[in-house]
C-alpha cells in the first residue's frame, strides 16, 4: 500500500511539474514576443553574458553597473554552448536574448524538483493526505509571484534560488561538502547567498544544541533541581546552556568537523572582501551598508501578506491579543523599541524614490510617503506579523529559530533599497519549514497566488507607458 501511494504521488508529481513547466513556456513565449529589447537590469546583464560567449572574457570587458559576480553568465554559457555544439546553431541564435533567457525557466524547473524534495525532507510523512499537501506546497511556492516572475527574465533570482536550495538539500541529507560547493556557487549569483550558506551551517548546529539541550533538561528533571522563575527565566536558562556548552573543548571540536567546508566557505568570502574592498563589485555608490532595522518589519508585512492563510485568522488575532494583555510589560517595551527603530532607522533609497516602474514606488509614496504617521501606525501590525511568523515555527527547535532569525536579520537589515527581491529566499526557506497547512488553505494560498501572477503579468504585458523625455516602452513589475 505505501509502495503504491508513492507510485501515484510520483505521477501526480509528474503531471503538476509537466503542466506548469508547459504554462511557463507559454508565457515564455508572450514575453519573448513583447520583450525583444533587454528591460530594466537586463540591460547590464544580457551584453555580459554576450560578451562571455563569445569568449571575452577579460576584466576589461566587463560592465562596471554589475554588483553582482558572474554566476550566471558562466553558467549561461555553460548551456548554451553545448547547444551550439550538438546542433550547429549560430552563436546569434545561442546567444540570443531568448536563449539567455531561457536559461531561467530550466533553473524554474530545477527549483520546482528541489522544492518537492525538501518538502518531503523537511515535513513528516505520516499521513495519506500529506503527500497532497506536498505536491500543493510545492506547486504554490514554485508560482511564489516575486519568485515566478522573474523566471521569464535574465535576472539572478531563479540561479540564485536553485544553487541555494540545493545546498540546504544536502545539508539536510548530510552532506556537507557537496552543500558548500553549491554555496559557494550559490554566493557567485549573488554576494549575500554567504548568509545561506551560514545557515546550513547552523542547521546543523542547531540540531546539535537541540540534542544536548533534550539531555540537560532530562538530567534536571531527574535531579528535581528548583527552575528559574522570573520573566525572563527561559532566556537565562538558554543563555546559560550556550555558555557551559560553548566552554567544552569537546563539543566544539565535534561542531567543527561537521561543519568545517562551511567554515572553509566563509574564510574564503572574508579574503574576496578583503581583496575586494566590500561585498559588492562594480558600482557601489548605489548598494551601501546600513543598519535599516525597518527592512525587518518589511519583510514580517510581506510575509504575513503572502502567507496570510496561514498567519492570519480569528483564533491568530486572539491569541494574539491575549498574549499581549498577559504580557502587557513585555510588549510595551518592544513597541518603543520598534517605535524608536523606525524613527531613527527608516531609509528611502534614491531607486525606491525615483523608479515608478516598481510596485515598491507605489507602496511607498501612497502609503509611507503621504502620511508622516503611516510609519509608525503601523507598528502593531510589524509586531504581530513577527510574532504570527515565530509562532507558525514553534515546532521547529529554540535554536533553529535563533539561527534563522539571526539569517534574516543579516541578510535584510543592512541593505537600504527597498526591493521585494531580496524577501524570496527568506521567504522561501520560512515557508518549507512551517508545518504541512491543511489543503483548504493550501487551495487559498494557490488561488492567491494564481490572481497576482495574472494581474502583474497581464499589467506587465498590456499596460505600458513612456516617459516624458523617452521613447522606450516602460513597464510596471515587481
Amino acid at each position: 500500500m505505501g509502495a503504491g501511494m508513492a507510485q501515484l504521488e510520483g505521477y501526480y508529481f509528474s503531471a503538476t511539474l509537466s503542466f506548469t513547466f508547459s504554462v511557463s513556456c507559454l508565457l515564455f513565449s508572450a514575453f519573448t514576443r513583447a520583450l525583444r529589447e533587454p528591460y530594466m537590469d537586463e540591460i547590464f546583464h544580457l551584453p555580459q553574458a554576450q560578451r562571455y560567449c563569445e569568449g571575452h572574457f577579460s576584466l576589461s570587458q566587463w560592465d562596471p553597473m554589475i554588483t553582482t559576480l558572474p554566476g550566471l553568465y558562466l553558467l549561461s554559457v555553460g548551456v548554451v554552448k553545448p547547444v551550439s555544439w550538438i546542433f550547429g546553431w549560430s552563436e546569434h541564435i545561442v546567444c540570443s536574448i531568448g536563449m539567455l533567457r531561457f536559461v531561467n525557466l530550466l533553473f524554474s524547473v530545477g527549483n520546482f524538483y528541489l522544492l518537492y524534495l525538501l518538502f518531503r525532507k523537511v515535513q513528516p510523512r505520516h499521513k495519506a493526505a500529506s503527500s497532497i499537501q506536498r505536491i500543493l506546497s510545492t506547486l504554490t511556492l514554485a508560482i511564489f509571484p516575486t519568485l515566478y516572475f522573474f523566471n521569464f527574465l535574465y535576472y539572478t533570482e531563479a540561479g540564485s534560488m536553485f544553487f541555494t536550495l540545493f545546498a540546504y538539500l544536502m545539508c539536510l541529507y548530510g552532506n556537507h561538502k557537496t552543500s558548500a560547493l553549491l554555496g559557494f556557487c550559490g554566493f557567485m549569483f549573488r554576494q549575500t547567498n554567504i548568509i545561506w550558506a551560514v545557515f546550513c551551517a547552523g542547521n546543523v548546529i542547531a540540531q546539535k544544541l537541540t540534542e544536548a539541550w533534550k539531555t540537560e533538561l532530562q538530567k534536571k528533571k531527574e535531579e528535581r533541581l528548583p527552575p528559574l522563575k522570573g520573566p525572563f527565566s527561559e532566556f537565562r536558562k538558554i543563555l546559560q546552556f550556550l555558555l557551559a556548552y560553548s566552554m567544552s573543548f569537546k563539543n566544539l571540536s565535534m561542531l567543527f568537523l561537521l561543519t568545517w567546508p562551511y567554515i572553509l566557505l566563509v574564510f574564503l568570502f572574508c579574503v574576496f572582501v578583503v581583496v575586494n574592498g566590500g561585498i559588492v563589485i562594480g558600482d557601489r555608490s548605489s548598494h551601501e551598508a546600513c543598519l535599516h532595522f525597518p527592512q525587518l518589519f518589511y519583510f514580517f508585512s510581506f510575509t504575513l501578506f503572502f502567507s496570510f492563510p496561514h498567519l492570519l485568522s480569528p483564533g491568530k488575532i486572539r491569541a494574539f491579543l491575549s498574549l499581549v494583555w498577559k504580557r502587557r510589560v513585555q510588549f510595551f517595551v518592544i513597541t518603543l523599541i520598534s517605535l524608536f527603530l523606525v524613527w531613527k532607522f527608516t531609509y528611502a533609497h534614491k531607486y525606491l524614490l525615483a523608479d515608478n516602474r516598481h510596485y515598491t514606488f507605489y507602496i511607498w509614496k501612497r502609503i509611507f510617503q503621504r502620511y508622516e504617521i503611516m510609519k509608525y501606525l503601523l507598528v502593531p501590525i510589524y509586531i504581530f506579523a513577527g510574532w504570527s511568523i515565530a509562532d507558525s515555527l514553534k515546532s521547529k527547535s529554540i535554536f533553529w529559530n535563533l539561527m534563522f532569525f539571526i539569517c534574516l536579520f543579516t541578510v535584510t537589515v543592512p541593505q537600504k533599497l527597498l526591493e521585494f527581491r531580496y524577501f524570496i529566499l527568506p521567504y522561501v526557506i520560512y515557508r518549507l519549514n512551517i508545518p504541512l497547512p491543511p489543503i483548504s488553505r493550501l487551495v487559498c494560498e494557490l488561488g492567491c497566488y494564481l490572481i497576482v501572477n495574472f494581474l502583474t503579468f497581464y499589467v506587465f504585458l498590456n499596460k505600458t507607458f513612456q516617459w516624458p523625455n523617452s521613447q522606450d516602452i516602460q513597464r510596471f513589475m515587481w
